[in-house]
């Protein structure tokens, strides 16, 4: 099997913008409206309503929107007029901004016009166990990913994918993601707002192998607002308001997904114990030191490592993800998810060289200092 992976170098910018003592919020959102200019994206049967119409006009609302209720949010559109922008581009563009989120819209399709509703997918294999993934979502899989032919410089034998290749879809699904958790959460949330909309029929969460969410480094879904080809969801998605109401949908799976970021990147520091007095001798009353924590020993008060990724449970010992290091794992306040620390070094020195190899493996990994039992991050 020829090499499909090609080398990505990103180039990261973390926002400063929320960023308050231990605290890290969600600074920035690429939005990615689908297909545009030369690519239509899927058509109605009658040849009058285009997809990249649609998720424009709902792009842009839910990006208002969230200027509105957020000001101190970046909002990016990958993009904001009718032109042609490709997969590798609109992942760059999330790449580049060092976003915390990115979502593209998209208008469904089938050849028949029963199918309708909306679904929402994340970078993966089903997670129906026995599930064939080609038999699963292929059409619309390989039709959404089928807009990377139409870059004028796409060439298959160099670009590392061909939308035709079933090798491809096979390398895709084994890519593993720092990010599925978070991504997941996003989209389960997104399907619950969704099913209060214009739109009633819920055709689930899934996995599924999309290009441009192999590409996004970061927490990413594809939402499919309804399909095109069926009559029902195509008088909704020609109403203006109805847009605007799946827009607001997305808004408020928007804030709820931010709410649960933002507690998440809280650390607290561990409560101080009780002061201990022995009755019988009259000494002042000490302090027990806090235990240091079962994955790091240390005989230094600060310390530095790297941060590689904020999951839903502990990875254990050992696990190939760990790059060898014995992590640091802290529950965050919420008690929902564990960020993992890694390379932990007494100098701040010799965790930035570190850090330079372990952004290979995790291009949005970060320095952070330990202190006390706290952890906060390093400008």
């Amino acid at each position: 099997m020829r090499r499909i992976l090609t080398s990505l170098i990103l180039l990261l910018a973390f926002s400063l913008a929320g960023l308050c003592e231990d605290r890290l919020s969600l600074s920035t959102v690429v939005i990615d409206p689908g297909h545009g200019g030369k690519d239509p994206g899927a058509v109605s049967k009658d040849g009058n309503s285009y997809e990249k119409t649609f998720v424009l006009d709902i792009a842009k609302t839910l990006a208002e929107k969230i200027r509105e209720g957020y000001p101190d949010v970046k909002v990016i559109l990958t993009r904001s007029t009718d032109h042609f922008v490709t997969l590798n581009d609109r992942a760059e563009i999330a790449n580049k901004a060092g976003a915390n989120l990115f979502i593209s819209v998209h208008i469904n399709s089938s050849a028949g016009t029963v199918a309708n509703g909306y679904s929402v997918h994340v970078l993966g294999q089903s997670h129906k166990k026995g599930t064939d993934l080609y038999k699963m979502n292929l059409a619309m899989v390989q039709r959404e990913n089928s807009v990377i032919m139409l870059d004028d410089d796409y060439n298959p034998a160099t670009a590392g994918f061909n939308p035709e290749d079933p090798e491809s879809y096979i390398f895709m699904t084994m890519m593993q993601s720092a990010y599925l958790e978070q991504s997941i959460q996003f989209a389960q949330i997104i399907g619950d707002k969704l099913a209060g909309g214009p739109i009633k029929n819920s055709r689930g969460v899934s996995q599924d192998p999309f290009y441009v969410l192999w590409k996004t480094s970061r927490p990413s879904v594809l939402v499919e607002l309804g399909f095109i080809s069926n009559e029902q969801d195509l008088a909704v998605l020609k109403q203006e308001k109805s847009r605007d109401n799946i827009a607001e949908c997305l808004y408020e799976a928007f804030k709820a997904y931010k709410t649960d970021y933002d507690n998440s990147m809280m650390v607290s520091k561990p409560e101080t114990p009780a002061k201990t007095v022995t009755p019988q001798e009259p000494k002042p009353a000490t302090v027990e030191k806090p235990s240091t924590p079962p994955q790091q020993e240390s005989n230094s008060s600060v310390q530095y490592g790297v941060q590689i990724a904020t999951l839903s449970k502990e990875l254990p010992q050992g696990d190939s993800r760990l790059l060898g290091y014995k992590p640091l794992i802290i529950k965050t306040s919420n008690g929902k998810l564990y960020r993992h620390v890694i390379a932990i070094c007494d100098s701040k020195e010799e965790a930035r060289g570190k850090l330079t190899e372990i952004a290979r493996k995790y291009p949005d990994c970060f320095l952070v200092k330990i202190e006390s039992g706290s952890v906060s991050r390093v400008n």
